[in-house]
């Protein structure tokens, strides 16, 4: 099912535990790691910068070219929650096995506490939170090849059933 060329892409809402997951998914598989919104920040500076100087067009036109290279380079790539915004990206993303972490409003709430992340400024960052998955859930399930919940229990349990996971849905000579 996979080749080498092709990435495990790991997809949800901000918060679900991606970045973390992903470092430890990857580091499982012996994969290199990307991450998209690190891939910006590297090339263009902090991304609540980018939203307050240039404005959210402009940083999913960033977000594309990061996710077309981090798609390109394979291995284990962590997506920014809303890149699966864009069409071509959805479209791009066929071809590899994609992951949708979930995450409950609950544990939620701890994670993005004091968040700096652009759409969760304002009065109420959790009502924020939840009307943007709620617009992008459908495109999550949609992409998804399997959905594994970040909400309980140690992220290491998420990490081993990720990469038993893709390990079933390898090619016999990539095991």
């Amino acid at each position: 099912m996979t080749s080498r060329s092709e990435a495990v892409v790991l997809i949800g809402p901000m918060g679900a535990g991606k970045t973390s997951v992903g470092r430890k998914v990857a580091r499982a598989l012996g994969r290199p790691f990307y991450d998209s919104d690190a891939a910006i920040v590297r090339s263009h500076g902090p991304i609540e910068t980018l939203f307050a100087e240039q404005g959210e067009r402009r940083f999913r036109e960033l977000e594309r070219d990061a996710v077309v290279d981090g798609l390109a380079a394979g291995g284990v790539v962590s997506l920014g929650g809303g890149a699966v915004l864009h069409p071509d990206t959805r479209a791009d993303l066929a071809g590899h096995l994609v992951v949708l972490l979930t995450v409950s409003p609950r544990v939620v709430a701890g994670r993005v506490r004091d968040s700096t992340r652009p759409l969760l400024q304002g009065d109420d960052a959790i009502e924020r939170w939840t009307a943007i998955l709620r617009e992008r859930l459908p495109l999550y399930e949609e992409l998804a090849d399997v959905t594994f919940d970040t909400s309980s229990g140690p992220l290491q349990h998420v990490v081993d059933a990720i990469v038993a996971w893709v390990r079933e849905n390898q090619p016999e000579e990539e095991r």
